[in-house]
């Protein structure tokens, strides 16, 4: 059967009826995703579609649906115009308004393993479902703009949002829209917007109670970016733990969640604490920077000064020792955040929610 239909030409709704014994409405409305149609069916009519060899018409199915089987997946970051600070730190300088570098932004982005870790549970939750992303960058007003005009247009039919700046107007421009939207991360302000996030401060607590636990006595802390909520948190979590266990001050160094931030914050660390024997970074990148700076000091990692990162990307398998880290299950969250937003479209009217993973610590060589 199949190859009498390919043979006179491409399958069509009529072909997939009549292999699956149901009328062309009720393929229809399986392949348009109309939910209440009884699970047996739609396995019948999947079978016939795979059977058949049937692709729908994704413009025909578009006028029907008024959907476009696509979500922008964004970058935004917002910074603070630098004629207003007189500063131009590594956060601020990605966001920068229109007086940002857009190239420096996204050659940002593709460095650092997180996004592409993002894209890839984005990308597995939505290619089995017929659905693919759109990457977009929001790194000034007008790109902002942009993206709400895009979304508007029907482009896409919602939108995931991973924003780089605690200041990011994007998720309330989105919902003042009224537009389908998850985040990936809890708003720095109060937006009636969906989101998942890490519980960051359980995280940093494992960090804490693991140094200490091998006998380190004199820990230092490579902070995140004190105007990235996780940043805040991370930080939050380990100075508590820390105090909880008789350690009312801990020597911290702001970083950028780079490498060249930990290289630079471990020198000023060993310069200020020479004798310090513990080092929690806020996340493997600047941890990987931080051993290196260790070893050109002649610093033995874990033998001279133990080092925990925060992630479990990349960076910490490619550091030498392996980094022990936090694990932040980045691909889950990332297909939590789609399965959010595909709920959302599905159901308008559902109540905004949010999704709190838990971190794992993840022991290796580095402590």
């Amino acid at each position: 059967m199949t190859d009498d239909l390919r043979s006179a030409g491409a399958p069509t709704l009529e072909d997939v009826a009549r292999a699956a014994g149901v009328s062309r409405a009720t393929v229809s409305r399986v392949i348009n995703g109309v939910r209440n149609v009884d699970p047996v069916i739609q396995e019948a009519v999947r079978h016939a579609v795979s059977v058949t060899g049937y692709t729908p018409n994704r413009a025909a199915r578009s006028l029907v649906t008024r959907r476009a089987d696509a979500v922008a997946l964004v970058v935004s970051g917002a910074g603070v115009e630098p004629a207003a600070t007189g500063e131009n730190s590594d956060a601020g300088a990605s966001g920068s308004d229109e007086t940002g570098d857009a190239g420096s932004f996204t050659a940002q982005v593709f460095a650092d393993p997180f996004f592409g870790r993002v894209v890839t549970g984005v990308v597995n939750y939505l290619r089995p479902r017929g659905m693919h992303p759109v990457l977009m960058f929001a790194e000034t007003s007008r790109a902002r703009e942009e993206v709400v005009a895009y979304l508007r247009q029907g482009s896409a039919d919602g939108a995931l949002v991973v924003s780089t700046h605690a200041e990011d107007p994007l998720p309330a421009l989105i919902a003042d829209a009224g537009l389908a939207a998850v985040l990936y991360a809890r708003p720095a302000r109060p937006v009636p917007v969906s989101y998942v996030d890490l519980a960051h401060q359980d995280g940093a607590r494992l960090a804490a109670e693991h140094l200490l636990g091998r006998g380190c006595r004199r820990i230092a802390t490579i902070s995140g970016p004190l105007d990235v909520p996780a940043g805040q948190a991370r930080l939050t979590g380990f100075r508590d733990t820390m105090a909880r266990h008789g350690h009312p001050y801990v020597p911290t160094v702001e970083g950028q969640f780079t490498q060249e931030s930990g290289e630079a914050a471990m020198e000023r660390l060993l310069a200020e604490h020479p004798d310090l024997d513990g080092v929690f970074a806020a996340n493997d990148l600047m941890a990987l920077g931080a051993c290196h700076v260790l070893r050109e000091h002649g610093r033995s990692v874990p033998g001279d000064v133990a080092v925990v990162g925060f992630d479990d990307s990349s960076a910490a398998l490619a550091c030498r020792p392996p980094l022990t880290t936090v694990r932040q299950p980045v691909e889950g969250m990332a297909a939590e955040m789609t399965r959010l937003l595909l709920d959302r479209l599905a159901r308008p009217d559902g109540p905004v929610t949010s999704v709190i993973f838990e971190p794992e610590l993840v022991v290796r060589g580095s402590a």
